[in-house]
């Protein structure tokens, strides 16, 4: 049948158009798309309630206000069972050292000065510091420490005898070389940022100094030896750099074909 009521096939030309003519209806009602009807439902079943047992959401609480706790869960809320013995010392410890490393990647400190800074930090008494013992004002106390005594180290100054033998002129020279992390933008701006005034920033240097010498960690490093020369390559490294040019030696020596015992 044709559009206006004949009969006949209609031609390739008027089917087009009729297509084209046609709007197509597409649905959006639920589980019409991608996810089946049957899902949708479900789904909209499920979320009308809330969780099937509120227990699962209350581990570890009472069953009401009139209930305690049984002693198994006390003695775990309370760090008492074997499995939780020193759990909180230990995050404490992660968050010093988590905290100070950051510290050391905004400052921009080398690897061996920020070894420096983790193995002092994790090893402080944070509560001998009192009102201030907060990790980033004490990190940022042990970070002006050890720049600066490294920095010293680099110039000499650390060797009172050999600055004692100096000319005025060339002490003085040396002096003018040396520049403290304090007096640089960024470590003031972390100062100004956590509430450290020049003030808290002395009592904090010295409660610093009295536990470097009552915990002997003047030269503690966090994973390395305070004994070594940080510019010196490892053993290791040196080792494989020595065992190469043997092998290429003992190569050498033995010629093209190999000799068989």
């Amino acid at each position: 049948m044709t559009r206006d009521g004949g009969s006949g096939s209609a031609t390739p030309a008027e089917s087009a158009a009729t297509r084209g003519n046609t709007v197509r209806w597409v649905s959006t009602a639920p589980g019409d798309g991608s996810l089946p009807r049957t899902e949708a439902v479900k789904d909209e079943r499920v979320r009308r309630w809330d969780v099937v047992t509120p227990s699962a959401t209350r581990i570890g609480r009472a069953d009401s206000p009139e209930n305690d706790l049984s002693e198994s869960v006390r003695r775990l809320h309370d760090e008492q069972h074997p499995a939780m013995a020193g759990h909180s010392e230990r995050m404490h410890r992660l968050d010093k050292a988590r905290i100070a490393h950051a510290l050391c990647s905004t400052l921009g400190l080398t690897s061996w000065e920020r070894d420096r800074v983790l193995g002092i930090v994790a090893d402080l008494d944070f509560t001998r510091f009192g009102s201030q013992r907060a990790i980033p004002k004490v990190a940022l106390v042990v970070v002006q420490y050890v720049v600066d005594r490294e920095r010293q180290r680099q110039l000499g100054l650390h060797d009172h005898e050999r600055i004692a033998a100096l000319p005025e002129a060339e002490l003085e020279a040396l002096y003018d070389r040396f520049t403290s992390i304090k007096d640089e933008e960024p470590y003031r701006e972390l100062l100004d940022a956590h509430g450290l005034d020049k003030t808290s920033v002395n009592r904090l240097n010295r409660v610093l100094r009295e536990q470097l010498d009552e915990r002997d960690l003047r030269d503690a490093a966090l994973g390395r030896s305070p004994f070594r020369d940080p510019n010196l390559p490892a053993i290791r490294d040196r080792r494989s750099d020595q065992s190469e040019p043997r092998n290429a030696e003992s190569e050498d020596a033995s010629g093209d074909e190999p000799r068989f015992s």
